[in-house]
Protein backbone atom coordinates (compact mmCIF):
# COMPACT_ATOMS: atom_id res chain seq x y z
CA UNK A 1 0.00 0.00 0.00
CA UNK A 2 2.51 2.64 1.07
CA UNK A 3 4.43 1.82 -2.18
CA UNK A 4 1.10 2.42 -4.51
CA UNK A 5 0.46 5.63 -2.49
CA UNK A 6 4.29 6.86 -3.03
CA UNK A 7 3.88 5.64 -7.24
CA UNK A 8 0.87 7.64 -7.63
CA UNK A 9 1.89 10.88 -5.92
CA UNK A 10 4.82 10.72 -7.70
CA UNK A 11 2.89 10.28 -11.05
CA UNK A 12 0.53 13.21 -9.76
CA UNK A 13 3.54 15.13 -9.37
CA UNK A 14 4.97 14.65 -12.82
CA UNK A 15 1.84 15.50 -14.18
CA UNK A 16 1.45 18.74 -12.11
CA UNK A 17 5.27 19.99 -13.29
CA UNK A 18 5.55 19.12 -16.72
CA UNK A 19 5.93 21.54 -19.20
CA UNK A 20 2.61 22.80 -20.51
CA UNK A 21 0.92 21.70 -17.45
CA UNK A 22 -2.31 23.59 -15.47
CA UNK A 23 -0.80 25.96 -12.98
CA UNK A 24 -1.79 24.51 -9.46
CA UNK A 25 -2.43 26.89 -6.30
CA UNK A 26 0.38 27.45 -3.84
CA UNK A 27 -2.00 25.28 -1.32
CA UNK A 28 -1.92 22.48 -3.54
CA UNK A 29 1.70 22.49 -3.99
CA UNK A 30 2.19 22.56 -0.43
CA UNK A 31 -0.56 19.67 0.18
CA UNK A 32 1.53 17.98 -2.70
CA UNK A 33 5.04 18.42 -0.95
CA UNK A 34 3.60 17.13 2.62
CA UNK A 35 2.24 14.21 1.16
CA UNK A 36 5.83 12.98 -0.61
CA UNK A 37 7.61 14.02 2.86
CA UNK A 38 5.24 11.46 4.21
CA UNK A 39 5.82 8.76 1.54
CA UNK A 40 9.70 9.36 1.63
CA UNK A 41 9.90 8.65 5.59
CA UNK A 42 7.74 5.94 5.22
CA UNK A 43 10.16 4.71 2.52
CA UNK A 44 13.61 5.44 4.60
CA UNK A 45 11.36 3.51 7.33
CA UNK A 46 10.95 0.28 5.70
CA UNK A 47 14.45 0.33 4.24
CA UNK A 48 16.15 1.21 7.63
CA UNK A 49 14.14 -1.82 9.04
CA UNK A 50 15.00 -4.18 5.98
CA UNK A 51 18.96 -3.12 6.31
CA UNK A 52 18.37 -3.96 10.40
CA UNK A 53 17.69 -7.30 9.37
CA UNK A 54 20.13 -7.84 7.03
CA UNK A 55 23.27 -9.48 8.73
CA UNK A 56 26.75 -7.73 8.02
CA UNK A 57 29.03 -9.71 5.78
CA UNK A 58 31.97 -9.23 8.17
CA UNK A 59 30.24 -10.19 10.74
CA UNK A 60 29.01 -13.18 9.23
CA UNK A 61 32.65 -13.93 8.60
CA UNK A 62 33.47 -13.63 11.86
CA UNK A 63 31.63 -15.73 13.19
CA UNK A 64 31.91 -18.71 10.66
Amino acid sequence: MQLDMGEELLTYARDILAPGAKTVSGTEYRWLARRLSEALTDALRVADSRGRRIPDPDEAADDA
